[in-house]
């Protein structure tokens, strides 16, 4: 990593003691449907965290808060010790809290301008966060990184392939230095030969650059292969959490076990499987 740009105010580094993330408490409700209730975990630095569970549990709720897309009706996140409970008050607190955590979606395409090349998109978020760098040389670093190189700077995202977008969508997180990446459902849409090597990269760069990070996804797959903890959310709130190798092998809850029995396979019931999520 750079020396710090963000001056007295800029959180500290890696070496901070305790996670580098924390979630206390969050609750989030529309109307009478609680979203996110009483979710709490911790993010060690260079760690990566999985949040799973499907559609409506809260995990991407979750997420959107600790980016700070969202805010929560009670609760705390910290990250590296300080809170983003309050609003960021000024452009360069504002800033800083935006190179705390940054997110990637599901769909790089509709997060990438269509009219803006791979570089001048990079450029501008350079420019934005840290405008005294020399903004070339970080764009042929970060194109390396996640192994575009020089020669995908001119395209636009119209004549890029899906996984390459994504690696624009990547690249441009790291941009900023974050200490946190959030990837929510970020290889959902890739081929599956294409999924394994953006998870590949993506363990490349954790252990480059100590990065914490948050997987949100329903696919248990991705989980085993990419995080070391994972929770498993269901109606806004946690049911079980634990080491992923130990969660995956014996779940203790019974949506955990679904979870699992949900995947398909030799011998998958998927009427068996319809009936139990009823029962539950």
């Amino acid at each position: 990593m750079s020396e710090n740009p963000g001056g007295p105010d800029e959180p500290d580094g890696p070496d901070r003691p305790g996670p580098v993330l924390a979630v206390e408490g969050l609750r989030r409700s529309y109307g009478a449907v609680k979203a996110v209730d009483d979710v709490s975990f911790t993010l060690p630095h260079g760690g990566s965290l999985g949040i799973v569970g499907e559609s409506g549990s809260g995990k991407t709720t979750t997420a959107r808060i600790v980016v700070g897309l969202e805010y929560a009706d009670e609760g705390e996140v910290h990250v590296r010790g300080r809170s983003r409970t309050e609003r960021g008050r000024g452009r360069a607190r504002r800033l800083a809290r935006a190179r705390e955590v940054q997110m990637v979606f599901q769909d790089p395409y509709s997060s990438l301008d269509p009219r803006t090349s791979v570089e001048a998109a990079l450029r501008e978020t350079l420019k934005l966060h840290f405008p005294e760098r020399d903004h070339a040389r970080r764009v042929r670093e970060l194109l390396d990184q996640v192994g575009l190189g020089t020669r995908a700077a001119d395209a636009l995202p119209r004549r890029l392939s899906g996984g390459q977008r994504q690696r624009v969508a990547i690249a441009r997180a790291l941009a900023v230095e974050p200490a946190v990446l959030v990837l929510d459902e970020a290889v959902a849409a890739l081929d599956v030969s294409v999924q394994a090597q953006i998870l590949n990269l993506l363990a490349d760069i954790r252990e480059e650059t100590s990065i914490g990070y948050l997987f949100i996804t329903h696919d248990l797959g991705v989980v085993r292969c990419v995080t070391d903890e994972v929770i498993v959310m269901r109606h806004g709130a946690v049911v079980e959490a634990g080491r992923t190798e130990e969660v995956l092998a014996d779940p203790q809850h019974p949506y955990t076990r679904l979870l699992l029995e949900s995947v398909p396979r030799p011998g998958w019931d998927p009427e068996r499987i319809a009936a139990a999520r009823r029962a539950l």
